[in-house]
């Protein structure tokens, strides 16, 4: 059985994960789930991409490295940081960055406006109006583990935003036929914008492939939890050879 570890994504925190490490650890698998940078019991850790990764790797260890949207950015820094310790990857509707220097500059703007908007109105405001995104939209109300999320903080948040958006992220096209280890990207079907960013990181990988849920959107792994402990289990306990 397999050694996972599972990083979460923007405003979550470890326990959003209990579906899934139930499931996991039923089927015979050790998983451990990370708190990143800004969140859970990091809430006062701010820090960037790269020494976010560098504290996940020493907290996680070696294993198949499991990361949802903020954290897969962050897995995938670990990947190219710590390549002895990522055995197999796994990337949910994450992205390796945005490339036109113009983009990340707008990106970061945006990304210091909604921080400034959660310092002005606190958490659960912040929340509700995340969480009433397009992106979410097939996220059913009891799946987005809205309590997990209420237990960050707002400077935590606000510090993660501006330290860890895409817009600060130096894009990682360019290095990641560095990425040896096995990848499967999964993302739900219904999520256009992330199902085009991972098949394009496939293809620019050594040993990757895509696999899509249907009838799910950004968050598949909390809308279809079966399915995604499925493909994941079938990932870990397959030879690399056949990817």
């Amino acid at each position: 059985m397999a050694r996972l570890i599972l990083v979460h994504g923007f405003t979550q925190t470890a326990a959003s994960w209990d579906a899934i490490e139930y499931r996991l650890t039923a089927l015979g698998h050790k998983v451990i789930s990370l708190d990143a940078p800004g969140h859970g019991s990091h809430h006062d850790t701010h820090l960037g991409l790269w020494k976010g990764a560098d504290l996940l790797a020493a907290e996680g260890g070696a294993g198949t490295w499991v990361g949802y949207s903020m954290g897969g950015r962050l897995a995938l820094h670990v990947a190219l940081s710590h390549p002895q310790l990522v055995e197999r990857l796994v990337l949910v509707g994450a992205t390796p960055g945005i490339e036109a220097a113009a983009d990340r500059i707008e990106r970061q703007a945006a990304d210091d406006v909604l921080a400034e908007e959660l310092e002005r109105d606190g958490v659960d405001a912040f929340l509700a109006r995340w969480l009433s995104q397009p992106l979410f939209a097939s996220l059913p109300d009891d799946s987005a583990g809205l309590d997990a999320r209420r237990a960050n903080t707002i400077p935590g948040l606000a510090a993660s935003l501006r330290l860890m958006g895409t817009g600060s992220q130096e894009p990682l096209w360019d290095r990641l036929d560095e990425i040896v280890a096995p990848t499967m990207l999964v993302v739900g079907a219904l999520d256009e914008k992330f199902g085009a960013i991972a098949s394009r990181t496939a293809d620019a990988m050594v040993d990757a492939h895509v696999v899509s849920l249907n009838g799910c959107g950004h968050a598949c792994h909390l809308e279809a939890p079966d399915a995604f402990v499925g493909v994941v289990d079938s990932f870990v306990n397959e030879p690399a050879a056949q990817h």
